[in-house]
This record gives C-alpha cells, structure tokens and sequence, in this order.
C-alpha cells in the first residue's frame, strides 16, 4: 500500500486526492487549515485528513515523513516554501502550486536531497507542457509552438463573465506578470493581456486570446524551439475589463492608508473578486485547450493540432479545471508510485512526456476520465 498526501484541498487538490482514493493500492491523505474541507472529505470520500496551517513550513515537515509521495496543491503564493519545505524533508513531490519563483531554484538542494520534483504539472502549464515534450521525440526539428488554454463557466454572468476555480490572487498574478515568450530564437518579454486576437471555437463562438505568462520552464527545457507562445482564453471583453482594473491601480501592491489602516490595494481586490468569481453551488464551467506545433519530420513540413474540451462532471460534482488540472496530476503521481519517474531534481512535465509509454499513460488516464482530446499530424 502506497501512501499519500495532498498538500491542500481546495477544488483542485480534493479532485486529485479523490481520484488517487479511487486505487486500491494508494491511502490517501489531505492536510488543510479548513476543518470543515477535511471533515467534508472524510465523511463523503472516507479519505483521512489533516487540519493544519500549510503556510508554517515546520508544520509541512512535520507531517510529509510518514508518506511514499506528496502532492503539492496550495495557492501560488505559498507554493515555493512549501515545496523547499518538502524537498529538505527528502520526500518526492508532484506539485500544481505555479508559484511565481523560479523551481530551478530549489534544483540542488533536491538533488542533494535525492528527491524527485515533478512541478507545474497541471493543464497548463503541465500537459500543454507534455505535449511539447512528447513531440520533441516525433519531430526532427520543430519551428514553432503555440498554446491557446482557458477556463471559462458555461454561463457568462456580467460584468466579468468569468470565474476562478483557485485562488483569485493566482488569477491577479497570471494577469500582471510580465509574460516571457520565445520570437525567432530570442527571449521576448511582452505585457500580460496584450497583443488581443479573436478565436473562433465550434462549440463555444468567438473567444479572445491574450498573452500570458505560461511557457516557464520550456523556455530553460526545450530551448532550441525559436517561437513559442502561450495565451489565454477568455469570453470577448474581459481583458478590457481588467485593464481598466490593472491601470486604476487595483492591483498595486504598496500598502494604501485609510483610515488609520494599511491595507495593498490588491488585497482589497482579491477579497472583492472573490464574491464575483467563487463558483456557486449550481455553476458549471468549460476548459479548453488547442496546441498547434510547426516543424519538419523526414525532411517534410509538418504541423500538430492537439485540442483538448471538457466540461463540469455532474455525477462527481466536479468542475472542469479541477478534473484537467487535477487529474494530469493525479496520473503523473500513479508514474511517480510506480518508480517510471528516475530524475532527482526539478523535473518538468515536458521530460517525463520523452518517454512515450508515459504520455501515453496519461493521455489514456485522462481519455478514460471523460476528457476529450484530439490529435493529428498534417
């Protein structure tokens, strides 16, 4: 019997910590600073919990001894000091935090540790990251990449028409930070929002595409690839939207005073956002992914269109970014647990889809989850 601990359980971490309970080889365990998400957990899912403050990395070393494997699923902001809390506890981990930090960072001190890594290994970044990887070992030489992704709710709802299934300040920091981008052969740093086009999907119209900050370790993993981009999907004026946010001053970080009280203003906003973009009980949402790789094979050019759609689960009650994310997760921690993961050290997702017989594992893990993908090379 494997055992295993998800490192928070929110809707991503509960979907992979119930997914994981599903084996009769794994014991799953969840540790959160809610009580009532752990209680709710173990009375519906039978899956034992752990209630405690994941932001006190004593606290994380003192619990992840016991296990064969954590899964790290906090918000971005906590991500990098739980997974250096993890790693110095010589435990392997799977994380889908996308901490802002630099994972190479932390490289050394897992190799020193003999602990294997696996980070940003959710939809994106995580298997728009596989697939790249997996066609490394089908092209000879590949020219260019391009990952349009988003999560979108069925319902459009003014003013935003959007809502967040993690954290809203992980939304606000995948709005702001400046998006790195490769453009014939040379590192690109390019505004978050920017260079706005419109998309047309079969099943969902018109949706704009704006530039962000999702390629990460790509950009030091895969270098020799001249153009690569990665933008997110939205429902037509929701980048205006929070432009107008982003220039008024709603996301500065330097604390305001009002009132006798210190506050930063994209605090204030995080906790107002929260109440527009918190799935309510009865919301339902999409997520959808289309990857297009150029590139030669036998000398011939070649172009690779992966297209990914999903939508809520009603009979598990799970929203779609939760099943994408989650469940990418999940079936990179079944490779984990069954030793076909060998690296020590930061390792991406795109390294472990060079091994074809592991892409295939977790394109077909997902296949049989309900998630609908397509590929084709023409």
């Amino acid at each position: 019997m494997k055992k295993v601990i998800v490192l928070g359980a929110g809707l991503v971490g509960n979907a992979i910590a119930r997914d994981l309970a599903k084996d009769s080889s794994v014991e799953v365990t969840v540790a959160d600073i809610d009580k009532d998400r752990i209680g709710w957990l173990r009375d519906a899912f039978h899956i034992d919990g752990i209630v405690t403050d994941l932001s006190d990395s004593e606290n994380v070393a003192a619990i992840v001894p016991d296990f064969d494997l954590v899964i790290g699923a906090v918000p971005g902001f906590m991500g990098f000091n739980v997974l250096k809390a993890v790693i110095k506890a010589g435990k392997n981990i799977v994380d889908i935090s996308f901490f802002p930090e630099d994972a190479f960072e932390l490289d050394p001190l897992a190799k020193e540790n003999d602990v294997m890594a696996v980070v940003d290994c959710g939809i994106a970044p995580g298997l728009s990251n596989m697939v790249l990887g997996h066609a490394t070992t089908v092209f000879d030489e590949i020219e260019s990449f391009t990952c349009y992704v988003g999560g979108l709710p069925q319902k459009r709802t003014w003013p935003f028409e959007y809502k967040a299934p993690f954290s809203p300040i992980d939304v606000i920091e995948e709005y702001t930070r400046p998006a790195r981008m490769k453009e014939n052969g040379h590192l690109v740093v390019k505004p978050a929002l920017s260079e706005r086009e419109f998309i047309e999907f079969e099943r969902l119209g018109t949706l704009e595409a704006f530039n962000t900050d999702g390629l990460r370790t790509l950009l030091r993993t895969i270098p020799n690839v001249p153009t690569m981009r990665e933008k997110t999907l939205r429902y037509p004026g929701h980048a205006e939207k929070i432009l107008m946010l982003k220039h008024a001053g709603f996301f500065d970080i330097n604390p305001l005073r009002i009132k006798g009280s210190s506050i930063r203003p994209i605090d204030f906003t995080s906790k107002i956002l929260l109440r527009s973009w918190k799935f309510d009980k009865d919301d339902r949402d999409i997520t959808l992914m289309r990857i297009k790789i150029d590139g030669t094979i036998d000398g011939q050019k070649k172009t690779y269109f992966f297209e990914l759609f999903d939508e809520y689960d009603s009979n598990e009650e799970l929203l779609s970014m939760a099943r994408t994310t989650g469940f990418t997760c999940s079936m990179v921690a079944r490779l984990a647990l069954s030793g076909k993961i060998e690296d020590k050290g930061m390792v991406p997702p795109e390294l472990i889809a060079r091994h074809a017989e592991s892409f295939r594992q977790v394109i077909e893990g997902l296949r049989q989850r309900g998630i609908k993908m397509s590929s084709s090379i023409s």
